[in-house]
């Protein structure tokens, strides 16, 4: 009987301590739905980009955070018995540590909102733009990870057995070492890679490659690998690694604009001038020419052909593949309607010895 009465006066405390802590739950869900009321009003008359960036991120993991205050700050004043006690105070320590841990992955995000608004990569000349925002990709990962495995830490060293396990553990940490950098060699050697790729800056994000016989953009870099967005939408995806230890081709390493070049193979017969003049008037009436570089010549002379060299300069990287083509389009078509005997022709020569024979 005196075990019943324990028992029901524990489940009593027990209640009126939960009552205590939904009610301070409830508060806190109360203030944040208000202060978020607040920051969109704000919104809405100024368009801050950083409120709006703030309250888009961190809408979620305040929702889970501020409740949970409420309820450590009402924690004390709970009719709970000493073991409830301890038993609520350290959950709520432990979701308040996995809570501020969730806002801190957040706040990466914003921070880089505010970089990309203050840095435009979309315009022509991006170098500068296109640098940071690689620095920032990298930063932004390694951040991630590192507050992952922080929070994920605390949380563990909060037991009492897993601290005692810790504190043997770092008598045998070179040892443990030395084994997991031989098992995780190729990650290691990845993540060096990335950060030396994140600050000697082979290639950044929005980059024009040529490897593997592929052309394509840059489209992500991870802690691991790399994306690369080919010219008809696939994916090309090539560990960190690659880009340390083997050659390729970076278009706009030192600049987004870029010179462009298409050859001709035409019969020596061709009019040179009025070729170098028909080019003047094509890259006069489009606007994928900067007007920076035009130039045609002739490069080589073979035994059946003439080796024509026109090179032009583009703003970009994409302009100047679209303006090789239209070149060479309209060139072609030109050669064609008025001068056809400029285009390639297989010459041979009979002597008279052989169409004296043929003809016997």
């Amino acid at each position: 009987m005196q075990r019943l009465s324990q028992f029901l006066a524990e489940l009593d405390h027990l209640a009126l301590g939960l009552l205590i802590m939904g009610v301070a739950i409830l508060v806190g869900l109360l203030v944040k739905v208000l202060l978020f009321w607040l920051l969109n009003l704000y919104n809405r008359k100024t368009s801050p980009q950083l409120m709006a960036s703030v309250t888009r991120h961190l809408d979620r993991p305040l929702t889970f955070f501020i409740p949970l205050l409420f309820a450590a700050f009402v924690l004390s004043s709970t009719p709970f018995t000493p073991d409830q006690y301890y038993f609520f105070r350290r959950l709520i320590e432990l979701l308040n540590i996995a809570g501020f841990g969730w806002i801190l992955l957040h706040l990466v995000f914003v921070v880089q909102d505010m970089v990309r608004l203050r840095y435009n990569i979309t315009k022509e000349d991006n170098i500068r733009e296109r640098r940071l925002i690689t620095q920032l990709q990298f930063i932004k990962k390694l951040s991630m990870v590192l507050i992952s495995f922080i929070t994920i830490s605390l949380m563990l060293l909060s037991f009492e057995p897993v601290r005692k396990l810790g504190t043997g553990m770092l008598t045998s940490a070179g040892i443990a070492g030395i084994i997991v950098g031989f098992a995780a060699q190729r990650s290691l050697s990845n993540l060096l890679a990335g950060l030396q790729i994140a600050f000697s800056q082979p290639i950044r994000i929005d980059d024009v490659l040529v490897l593997e016989g592929e052309f394509g953009r840059v489209e992500e870099i991870t802690l691991t690998y790399v994306v690369l967005r080919i010219w008809d939408n696939r994916r090309m995806v090539l560990p960190l690694n690659y880009f340390i230890e083997k050659p390729f081709q970076n278009w706009t390493r030192s600049s987004s604009d870029i010179l462009a070049t298409v050859h001709l193979y035409l019969d020596y017969r061709a009019p040179i001038e009025k070729i170098r003049a028909e080019l003047t008037r094509i890259l006069e009436n489009t606007p994928l020419w900067d007007r920076q570089v035009q130039n045609l010549q002739v490069t080589d002379a073979k035994e059946r052909t003439l080796e024509l060299r026109v090179m032009v300069s583009a703003p970009s990287s994409g302009a100047a593949w679209d303006l090789r083509c239209h070149i060479r389009e309209k060139l072609i078509t030109f050669i064609q309607e008025h001068h056809p005997e400029a285009l390639p022709k297989i010459r041979a020569s009979l002597d008279q010895e052989t169409i004296s024979g043929r003809s016997q």
